[in-house]
């Protein structure tokens, strides 16, 4: 079974490892110590953890409505525009979200570094590797 310490689990949460420690000693997640005494955290608990804080986060999305399930809420990192075409960079925890969309829906969405957006992310073709 797969176990992640405190800085892994909080990286791939996308939040600082005292935001964890603190939830765990509230009892939000569970955590044991290794045999060095470090916190650990179980891959399977942290895998159903992440599931929960996501669903938190996309309280205000009606998944009723969006067919796609992926959804990355980050900042926006760079926006590079010409006249038809823009590409868009948002950092959502430690993952970071590149998206080609016309000049057009930069604009009307007022998108620029440093809004707060969403990606969503649809695929039939996802690739998979192990670290």
């Amino acid at each position: 079974m797969s176990e992640f310490r405190i800085g892994q689990a909080a990286e791939l949460l996308g939040v600082s490892s005292d935001t964890l420690r603190r939830w765990a000693d509230a009892g939000r997640i569970v955590t044991e110590r290794s045999p060095g005494g470090h916190r650990v955290i179980a891959g399977a608990d942290l895998a159903a953890f992440a599931t929960a804080l996501a669903n938190e986060g996309g309280a205000d999305l009606d998944t009723r409505r969006v067919s796609a399930r992926n959804r990355f809420v980050g900042l926006v990192t760079s926006v590079t525009c010409d006249t038809v075409m823009a590409r868009v960079e948002i950092q959502s925890g430690h993952h970071r979200i590149v998206s080609l969309i016309s000049a057009e829906a930069v604009h009307e969405l007022g998108l620029e570094p440093g809004v707060l957006a969403s990606a969503l992310v649809k695929s039939t073709n996802v690739v998979i590797e192990l670290p």
